[in-house]
């Protein structure tokens, strides 16, 4: 009978959980405060299709329209192909429905799509809009309660379930958007909240998510809908499982259904958007397991790229570049209602803020320079590479990027549970002498953060390593951190919040004003708040490479690999424990245009086996 027994176990063992099993971040972090990223299918399962039949070959003179025409007639998995030359379109091209079509140039330098006007998109504008047919948006009649393409959830709330009850089916193999209403008062803890005053301080309404009863529903996860039983009310199986443990009947959460358009990409081109008015250049919309390669993108409006009610969408080996006007709505990608979006290895130059977190969860920015953020509101003020700007962006992952700094703010709402894991924020820009820090983290809105194994601060600027409600507002722009104080610029006010501070797990962390790794107990959130346990003191010091990846990915090339954290030596960076990451490399080693524009082609920087080998001790630049 003992083989019985082990037969039992096997059979245990092969119906547990994916998500309970060791993760790369087991003994740092508590697992209410992370998810598993990897296994939760982040971005494109098995990578983006490397398609190699062309539908159709265009040349330059061809007009959107037929560009249009040829995506629409082209085969699953195929290829429209555009030559080498320079595009001139009045007006947008659209995949308007069409899954499975790749639209590709001859590479960045030699196929360039000039735009002087854009295609609708769904109402924003994008200049390149891959989108469904049907796209519903959060207000729509038919997501809303009652409506042909929404469920009430009533029950299956736990983290890490996979198995959630609806009294309506969703199809089968369509993403689903998961949410629930916005709190209205403070939990003491995990806190998702765009009440203006206490959790925001924008007036005007907040879109982020449907609006029932007048009240906003922010927080949401993107699953997918593998399997449907019963008669009503139905059992739905879902992949991911869910990822926050504040799920809860008391909060109304339920579901709804866009439209959805799979696996179409963008790649090998350069999207010139200067002369459009659409407000973004590549417009993703309610699109799953999409993506955008090897892309130049040109002074974007609103932003370079969007991705709206969308999941596993890709944005990599790209260069991103200047903004029609560099002020408040000037953005490099903007993801907004999406989930597991994978933003890795791309450059950002002279864009205000190149990387802007509405709702949503589970996504990863991995592998990310920026350089010369350029904002011309107050020429003084330090817009940062990263803000988590809206209410319900949760349970991210943010590693191993060169950045002037990541703000988490209070513009729109509270967001929490972000993952900061072996960036470089330098905490500063040339000419710049507001809000000079590593990381911001305002009042309410930024609870129960982990921040590991970063390096932080520029030697010889910053002087103060905390400025906080806590420790005093003493040299606000100069210190590493401010963190908890109502508004920006150690700004104080009624809702001062020092759970900010005493929810946030920092560890293995190198600063420029301790001059040391700080491995302290004390900086550990021992004690628990609601929807947030509390995080036992890691045993060891050892960190793993990476929170996502389990080896160094093939375009990283012959450079040290992890190039930033506790355990790195010989860098060029503060204390050694940083060098340049390969998006930074192919910045300082590609040669510029005549206006200083970056001449990109990913395929020379991180693909091609002839270039010669970089240096190791490649110097780290700040702005």
């Amino acid at each position: 009978m003992k083989w019985l027994q082990w037969l039992f176990l096997v059979l245990i063992l092969l119906c547990h959980p994916a998500y309970s099993r060791a993760q790369a971040w087991s003994g740092i972090i508590d697992p209410s405060r992370a998810i598993d990223w990897s296994v939760s299918g982040l971005g494109i399962p098995g990578g983006i299709p490397n398609r190699t039949t062309n539908c159709a070959t265009l040349s330059p003179g061809a007009s959107s329209a037929q560009i249009d025409s040829a995506i629409a007639s082209c085969p699953s998995g195929q290829v429209v192909f555009l030559n080498a030359g320079t595009y001139s379109l009045s007006a947008g091209i659209t995949f308007n429905g069409h899954s499975n079509v790749t639209l590709r140039g001859a590479g960045p330098t030699q196929t360039i799509l000039v735009f002087t006007g854009g295609d609708s998109c769904g109402g924003q504008g994008g200049d390149v809009c891959l989108i469904d047919s049907v796209h519903y948006y959060d207000g729509s009649a038919a997501v809303q309660p009652g409506g042909s393409n929404a469920a009430n959830w009533t029950g299956g709330y736990a983290q890490g379930t996979t198995q959630i009850i609806l009294d309506k089916a969703p199809p089968v193999g369509h993403f689903v958007i998961l949410d629930q209403a916005n709190d209205t008062s403070d939990t003491g803890g995990l806190l998702i909240c765009d009440t203006t005053g206490p959790c925001r301080t924008n007036s005007g309404g907040n879109n982020d998510g449907r609006v029932i009863g007048g009240v906003t529903y922010s927080q949401v996860q993107v699953v997918t809908a593998t399997a449907v039983s019963g008669s009503g009310p139905f059992t739905v199986t879902i992949s991911p499982g869910l990822y926050a443990n504040n799920w809860r009947a008391a909060k109304n959460p339920g579901a709804w259904w866009p439209g959805q358009v799979n696996s179409i990409g963008v790649e090998n081109l350069t999207v010139d958007n200067s002369a459009s008015s659409a407000k973004s250049g590549i417009y993703f919309y309610d699109c799953y397991q999409c993506w955008a390669k090897n892309v130049k993108s040109l002074n974007g409006n609103r932003n370079h790229v969007w991705i709206t009610t969308s999941a596993h969408v890709v944005i990599r080996d790209s260069f991103l570049y200047g903004t029609h006007n560099a002020a408040q709505l000037s953005y490099g990608v903007e993801p907004l209602e999406s989930s597991d979006a994978l933003i890795e290895n791309n450059i950002f130059d002279g864009i205000a803020s190149p990387l802007l977190i509405a709702n949503g969860s589970g996504s990863v920015v991995a592998y990310n320079f920026s350089i010369h953020n350029l904002y011309n509101v107050s020429p003084s003020w330090m817009q940062v590479s990263l803000y988590s700007h809206n209410a319900g962006n949760l349970m991210g992952l943010f590693e191993e990027n060169q950045f002037n700094g990541i703000s988490c703010d209070n513009a729109w709402g509270t967001s929490a549970l972000g993952t900061f894991f072996r960036n470089q924020l330098f905490g500063w820009e040339s000419g710049k002498s507001l809000e000079t820090n590593a990381f911001e983290l305002v009042s309410n809105s930024c609870r129960a953060m982990n921040i590991i194994g970063n390096v932080l601060g520029t030697q010889n600027y910053h002087n103060n390593y905390e400025a906080s409600p806590t420790t005093g507002s003493g040299n606000c722009s100069t210190s590493i951190y401010q963190i908890g104080w109502s508004s920006s610029a150690c700004r104080t006010g009624s809702v001062d919040d020092p759970l900010a501070r005493s929810t946030m797990l920092r560890w293995g962390n190198y600063d420029v004003v301790h001059a040391a790794v700080q491995w302290n107990a004390s900086e550990i959130p021992t004690a628990a708040v609601p929807f947030v346990n509390g995080n036992p003191v890691p045993a060891t010091h050892s960190l793993p490479s990476s929170f996502y990846l389990t080896t160094k990915p093939i375009w990283w090339g012959p450079m040290p690999w992890p190039a930033i954290g506790p355990d790195v030596t010989g860098g060029t960076g503060p204390g050694g424990f940083a060098y340049a990451i390969p998006a930074q490399a192919c910045y300082n080693n590609s040669a510029k245009d005549g206006s200083g524009i970056l001449i990109f082609d990913a395929n020379a920087c991180y693909y091609s086996q002839q270039r010669p080998a970089p240096p190791t001790n490649l110097k780290v630049i700040v702005n």
